[in-house]
């Protein structure tokens, strides 16, 4: 009543080689790469202000954690920043990293408004007069005479070599009015 191995093996049923076909093996070194970019994702959670965490989908415990390792300095923080990677590894990181990722996209934004109102503050110092419409145009609410004042005073600045108290007051200015523009 012995079985032969041919005998076994036909009794296996299909159902289990088509399973061992689905498996998905992963390399140490992926494991590792993975862990090491949640710890990363961990460290961005961690420099980021209160505010920002507020807009950022944490639970408690990730929030705790993060708010601790801010506080923390040298091995402490090493090791508090190994714990969020740990935790961030059974959670779903997708909603988090999107959020941050509209963080960093607003503080692109706003560099690049900034640099903006810097090209069109240098044309309204170099232009004088002449380039007051181009910023009424932008905007509206603008006061001409408070506007035409600053240039004037910039210019003053710039040809006396001292402080440029007015050439940043209209990037003041400026950075106020599109402000309330948005």
């Amino acid at each position: 009543m012995t079985k032969k191995i041919e005998d076994w093996l036909d009794d296996v049923p299909e159902e289990n080689n088509e399973e061992d076909d689905e498996i998905i093996w992963v390399s140490k070194s992926e494991i590792k790469r993975d862990a090491e970019a949640l710890k990363d994702l961990g460290a961005e959670m961690v420099d980021l202000g209160e505010n920002s965490l507020d807009k950022i989908p944490l639970d408690e415990d990730l929030r705790a954690a993060i708010e601790l390792a801010q506080k923390i300095k040298k091995e402490g923080r090493r090791r508090q920043m190994q714990l969020i990677g740990k935790m961030l590894r059974s959670r779903d990181v997708e909603p988090i990293q999107t959020a941050l990722d509209k963080l960093k996209n607003r503080h692109n934004q706003q560099v690049s408004l900034f640099h903006k109102l810097e090209v069109l503050r240098d044309r309204l110092v170099e232009e004088g007069d002449d380039a007051v419409p181009a910023v009424l145009d932008l905007y509206p609410d603008a006061d001409r005479q408070q506007l035409r004042a600053l240039v004037r005073n910039a210019q003053k600045e710039k040809a006396a070599n001292k402080p440029p108290k007015a050439y940043r007051q209209i990037f003041q200015y400026l950075r106020e009015l599109a402000e309330t523009k948005d």
